[in-house]
This record gives C-alpha cells, sequence and structure tokens, in this order.
C-alpha cells in the first residue's frame, strides 16, 4: 500500500456514449443484464476530494437530490473497513445532468479513484468494480474510464479500440430518470430475452462505415415514448447529415455521429443554442 498524498486529489469524470446498447434480462439484484460497446469522450466532469472535517459533496453548479459520488464515498469507507477520513468532494459539472451520458457515474468512479488514492491505495483496479457494481451498472466502466465492451449488469469491462469520430450531442432542458425508463423499456417489452456478445463484439475494430449502421439502443423507444419530441430531435441530426444518430443511454441526450469534427461543428450551426461537439478520447 503506498503512502498516501497530502494533497487534494483531483480527477478527470468523462461523459460515456453508448454507440451499442442491448438490454438483457432483470437480475435478481433489481439490475438488468447488459451488452453495450460504450466509447468515452472529451466532456467531463472535474472531481476534486480532500479530507474534510465531514462528508459533503458540493456541486457546481448545485444538483438538487441524492448524488451518487456520496454513495460512492460511503462504499469505498465500507470496503476499507471504514480506514478513510471524512472527505469532501467538489466537482465542476459539465456533463448534462440525468441525461443518459453517465455523468453521475463518472463522478462516483472519479470519487472511488481519488478516495483509493487518499487512502493510500488498498484497493486494485478489480477490487474498485466491485465496490462500483451496486452504485449502478454504469459506475464499473468509469472506475477506469475509457472505451469499452461492457457485460454482466455492468461489472465485466473489457477495454477496445474505437475509430476516431465526432459527436453532436444535443442536451434537453430536463433529465430522465434511468429508472423510469427501464421501467417503460420492461412495459413495452423493448428488453431482449438473451444478450448475444459475439454480435457486439464483432464490430470492434471496424472502420466507422461500418461501425455506424449497427449502432443502436434499446433503451430508445422507451426514451421516446416517455420524451415524444426526443423523435423530431433525432431527425433534426440525420438531416444534417449525421451517419448515425440516437438516443444516448437512457436519454433525454440525443447524438448525432460525424466522420470529424469539423462536419459535426458545420451541423451544430443554427440547430440548438445548448448543442456539444465532442470527440472520442485517446
Amino acid at each position: 500500500m503506498s503512502a498516501p498524498p497530502a494533497d487534494p486529489v483531483r480527477e478527470s469524470a468523462p461523459a460515456k456514449v453508448n454507440l451499442v446498447l442491448h438490454v438483457g434480462p432483470l437480475e435478481p439484484g433489481g439490475l438488468h443484464r447488459v451488452c453495450s460497446l460504450l466509447a468515452s469522450i472529451d466532456l467531463e466532469d472535474t472531481v476534486i476530494v480532500a479530507p474534510a472535517d465531514r462528508d459533503e459533496v458540493v456541486c457546481h453548479p448545485p444538483i438538487a437530490g441524492p448524488n451518487l459520488a456520496a454513495a460512492a464515498v460511503r462504499a469505498f469507507r465500507d470496503a476499507v473497513g471504514g480506514e478513510l477520513p471524512p472527505l469532501r468532494v467538489q466537482i465542476e459539472k459539465r456533463i448534462p445532468v440525468a441525461g443518459g451520458l453517465g455523468g453521475g457515474s463518472a463522478d462516483a468512479g472519479a470519487v472511488l479513484r481519488a478516495a483509493n488514492r487518499l487512502a493510500g491505495e488498498p484497493l486494485d483496479a478489480g477490487q474498485l468494480r466491485r465496490v462500483a457494481q451496486p452504485l449502478g451498472s454504469d459506475v464499473p466502466s468509469q472506475v477506469d474510464p475509457g472505451h469499452a465492451l461492457v457485460t454482466g449488469t455492468g461489472e465485466v469491462v473489457e477495454p477496445v479500440t474505437l475509430p476516431a469520430m465526432a459527436l453532436l450531442i444535443v442536451p434537453a432542458a430536463e433529465g430522465l430518470s434511468t429508472a423510469s425508463v427501464y421501467e417503460e423499456a420492461d412495459r413495452i417489452g423493448a428488453t431482449r430475452d438473451a444478450l448475444d456478445h459475439e454480435a457486439v463484439r464483432s464490430l470492434i475494430g471496424l472502420p466507422l462505415e461500418r461501425l455506424a449502421p449497427a449502432i443502436e439502443n434499446d433503451l430508445e423507444a422507451a426514451a421516446m415514448a416517455l420524451r415524444p419530441e426526443l423523435v423530431d430531435r433525432r431527425e433534426a441530426l440525420l438531416g444534417r447529415a449525421a451517419i448515425a444518430a440516437r438516443v444516448s443511454g437512457s436519454g433525454p441526450t440525443v447524438f448525432g455521429v460525424f466522420a470529424d469534427r469539423g462536419a459535426a461543428e458545420a451541423a451544430a450551426a443554427g440547430l440548438d443554442e445548448h448543442a456539444l461537439v465532442a470527440e472520442l478520447r485517446g
């Protein structure tokens, strides 16, 4: 175990986009099995964690309701036997909240990394993913963020390589509850009885022109049922020459895929004042 750092720990918490998201049966623990091809993008929050007099999570701008970062602190402390001082977590938010881009999960993963460093790194990456698993299906992949094939209930994370691309991201003014979208997906029968991991695995390494037609999201129909305006938003991206366009994760953010940043920026002109252009990390 290494010596704990003396200064606050600063971590980047990158957003993710599920280029492919297949959703399988509901497990007894309350999470669905998934098979997802996940892209890590250069839109990110900044997380700063430091010892303090009491546990505290401060977000800028403020976020109402429970925060996964606080749950991550508690989960880490439980995992290491309580030998962790109170922590102050400061989060500079850039990722849209409840937008299907994994912002809360990214913050939680960053907190777990930071807490582990402050504790002298008692846990390896695999152990941290096990701590992350009960927090949500997207959190284990964010312990060591990067492009990945994610299976199980999110705990099996296989790093992959993806082709370069640019994304035009169109967030919504109001977020969507992940739990509500999954409930709607179950209600309308949008989930799968079985998952074909090899079918998704076969997409790894394909050039963009062959990968783009396979981009899909089993939660998209549920998100659109709850937010019908997403249909027009997705069509608007396709009308601006996006190679593919989907709802991101549980929504309501919609993203379009373009070959390069210039094409994405040209498509963004006049589309939506809140639209963002991002590229894949690494």
